[in-house]
């Protein structure tokens, strides 16, 4: 059996645009033929789909590195690059993606099928044949495609369930699952047997609904002791909480302790002691159930339903599974979480900063690295192209606001130059 994983680390990057071409038109009789640069093609987008048949994130363990492919250079003629190829990665139902540096949800993969354009790829750039004016007729630059980055995530896999069944470690959780669903979970008198979310199909007066055993937390389970933050992150899509208690004491403990003690940890978690629930008080089968039960009514009083069950003998099942569809119908379906668009599209940037090196003026942003990209140095129509873009920009402006004067140096990329009104 795979090992189950449910936290991933996830590095992805869309596909690079395609240059745009420098090109003219070659014919025989054709003396002055116009440029015919193409563009170059966008790149692939990085898309999520949410695969029903995938049970956990093993498989970014092996490989956690996706790329888009990118997009073809243009060609003469006006012939556009090809378009890069999508890459589609194919993720667990119930899979989150969060920005691995803010922390933000950028994807929430709830529904099987679902698809999510992570990363859109970068746009083509535009082929000389752009350029041509009545005075530049034989423009002799193009623009270079948009150059994507590489962008780092954590995927986080939260069961989706209708019911969470929650509780100490050793309580009957696992048993009461097998009681009610056709799962069949391993089953043993000792602590953490259940190491992974087991899920199950309960049908109650022709109501369908998917029931979560979570593997049983301990107290500090909110700061982590135990398996707590591995296995809270699954109660967080259920509608409804299924409380189940030792209520014979059987190793020792108190039950009303153990309801307020699972719960300050739901609490810690988030809203998770807000969910509704019901309690199961297990184990009615012992001899001290009927006095724990007792000290749990006496505890809880009216605040939620209580159900004496008896998961070794099957009895008191029917009972609380119809109060548990009676619930269920009453609740509103779990909204998936609130998603922000970090990245909606690799668009150009238009930003650049102004800094000094010394008495160097220097100018930086990715919006100047990729002008100094589109420019032929070597071409005076292209140099001249070159310093109206820098003060449409605004880039002489912030100079001159600056310090810089007349011959000033101004370093942009690797590449010095006077400063020239």
């Amino acid at each position: 059996m795979a090992a189950f994983v449910d936290r991933a680390p996830f590095t992805a990057k869309a596909g690079n645009g395609g240059n745009g071409c420098v090109s003219f038109h070659r014919e025989k009789f054709v003396q002055n033929g116009g440029p015919d640069g193409g563009d170059g093609g966008h790149g692939g987008d990085l898309i999520l789909l949410a695969d029903e048949n995938m049970h956990t994130l093993l498989d970014f363990r092996f490989r956690s590195k996706y790329e888009a492919e990118a997009g073809a250079d243009g060609s003469s003629g006006r012939r556009q690059g090809k378009r890069g190829e999508s890459l589609i990665v194919k993720v667990p139902v119930g899979t989150v993606v969060r920005d691995k540096e803010s922390g933000v949800v950028v994807a929430d993969m709830y529904e099987a099928g679902r698809q999510k354009v992570l990363l859109r790829g970068g746009r083509g750039g535009w082929g000389n044949s752009h350029f041509a004016t009545p005075t530049r007729q034989a423009p002799n630059f193009a623009k270079p495609g948009i150059k994507t980055e590489r962008h780092e995530f954590i995927l986080e896999l939260k069961s989706i369930a209708d019911v969470g069944l929650v509780g100490y470690p050793n309580v009957g959780k696992s048993t009461i699952l097998s009681a009610v669903t056709a799962a069949r979970p391993k089953i043993a008198n000792y602590h953490f047997t259940t190491l992974t979310p087991n899920l199950g199909m309960v049908r109650q007066h022709g109501q369908d609904f998917i029931m979560a055993d979570i593997p049983g937390l301990v107290e500090g389970a909110s700061e982590g002791a135990g398996l707590g933050y591995d296995f809270l992150r699954h109660v967080e899509r259920t509608r409804l909480l299924l409380h189940v208690i030792d209520a014979s004491g059987s190793e020792g403990r108190d039950p009303a302790e153990d309801f307020d003690r699972i719960n300050e940890e739901l609490q810690k978690y988030g809203d998770l002691a807000d969910r509704p629930q019901i309690i199961a008080a297990n184990k009615m089968d012992l001899p001290d159930g009927e006095t724990g039960l007792q000290m749990l009514r006496d505890h809880i009083g009216d605040k939620y339903p209580i159900f004496p069950v008896s998961a070794a003998t099957k009895q008191g099942f029917e009972a609380l599974m119809n109060c548990v569809a009676d619930t269920l119908a009453a609740l509103p379906p779990m909204a998936p979480f609130t998603e922000e668009e970090m990245l909606p599209e690799m668009l150009e940037s238009t930003g650049f900063e102004i800094s000094k090196d010394g008495k160097i003026f220097v100018v930086s942003g990715s919006a100047v690295t990729q002008l100094m990209d589109s420019v032929n140095f070597s071409d005076e129509e292209s140099l001249n192209w070159f310093h109206r873009t820098l003060r449409r920009a605004g880039i002489i402006d912030a100079l001159r606001a600056a310090g810089a004067q007349e011959g000033s140096t101004v370093r942009i990329d690797d590449m010095e130059f006077d400063f020239v009104e």
